[in-house]
C-alpha cells in the first residue's frame, strides 16, 4: 500500500463511524450511502484490468462473481477494459463487503460494529475493518438493521503500489434485498463511481 493510503486509514474509519451516527439518528434507515475515496489527484491510466476478490474466502464464489459483476460494470463505464479471469493484468481491482447487524431501537451510531483496526483484508472485511464490537446478523425480526460496506482498490499488481480506493456504506433492514452483500453491493458501486475519482479524503453522502 503506497502513502496516501498508508496516512488516510484512520481518517477513513473514523468518519464511517460519524457516518454510522448520522444514519441513524432515531433508529431508523438511511436511504443514502456514505461515500469515501482516496487517491493522489494524478491521472489514473485506464487499460485492461481484473477483479479479484479481497478476501480469499470470497475465490470462485457465485456471491462474489455478482458483487464483482457491479464493480466491472461501472468501471467499464469509467474507460476500463475488463479481463474476467485474468490473473496477469497489470492493474487489479481488489474488491471486499463487509457487513455487521444492529436493533434499530438503539441509538448509538457505533453499534453498527464496524472496527477501527486497520492494515488487512479479513473475512468480509474490507481493508483495515475489523469485526470487534458487531451485533451477530440474523433472525428475522424487522426492528434488525443491516450494514453493509463495499470496499475497492485499484492498484499495479506488479508492485502494489495503489492509484485509488474508497469505500461506500449504507444500511437496510434484514430481509430486503439491500440486505444482502450482492444486492448491497449493486447499489454501492454505483455511489462509489459516480464523479470518479472523486474528491480525496472528503466523505460524501450519495442518494
Amino acid at each position: 500500500m503506497n502513502k496516501f493510503a498508508l496516512s488516510s486509514c484512520g481518517a477513513l474509519f473514523a468518519s464511517l463511524l460519524l457516518a454510522g451516527c448520522a444514519m441513524d439518528m432515531g433508529g431508523g434507515v438511511s436511504t443514502a450511502a456514505s461515500v469515501t475515496r482516496f487517491h493522489l489527484g494524478q491521472p489514473i491510466a485506464r487499460g485492461q484490468i481484473a477483479v479479484e476478490a479481497g478476501d480469499p474466502a470470497d475465490v470462485g464464489s457465485l456471491e462474489f462473481e455478482q458483487i464483482a459483476a457491479s464493480v466491472e460494470r461501472e468501471l467499464g463505464r469509467l474507460g476500463w477494459t475488463v479481463e474476467k479471469g485474468n490473473g496477469r493484468t497489470e492493474q487489479v481491482a481488489l474488491v471486499a463487503v463487509d457487513q455487521a447487524g444492529r436493533q434499530s431501537a438503539r441509538r448509538s451510531g457505533f453499534s453498527v460494529g464496524f472496527g477501527a483496526s486497520t492494515g488487512s483484508w479479513g473475512r468480509h472485511g474490507g481493508v483495515g475493518i475489523g469485526v470487534g464490537g458487531a451485533v451477530p446478523i440474523g433472525g428475522r425480526g424487522t426492528n434488525r438493521i443491516v450494514a453493509t460496506q463495499l470496499s475497492v482498490r485499484i492498484q499495479r499488481r506488479s508492485d502494489a503500489t495503489v492509484a485509488w480506493e474508497g469505500r461506500a456504506e449504507t444500511e437496510a433492514r434484514a430481509g430486503t434485498p439491500l440486505a444482502t452483500r450482492s444486492g448491497a453491493a449493486d447499489r454501492l458501486a454505483q455511489a462509489l463511481f459516480r464523479d470518479f475519482p472523486g474528491e480525496s479524503g472528503r466523505t460524501i453522502r450519495v442518494r
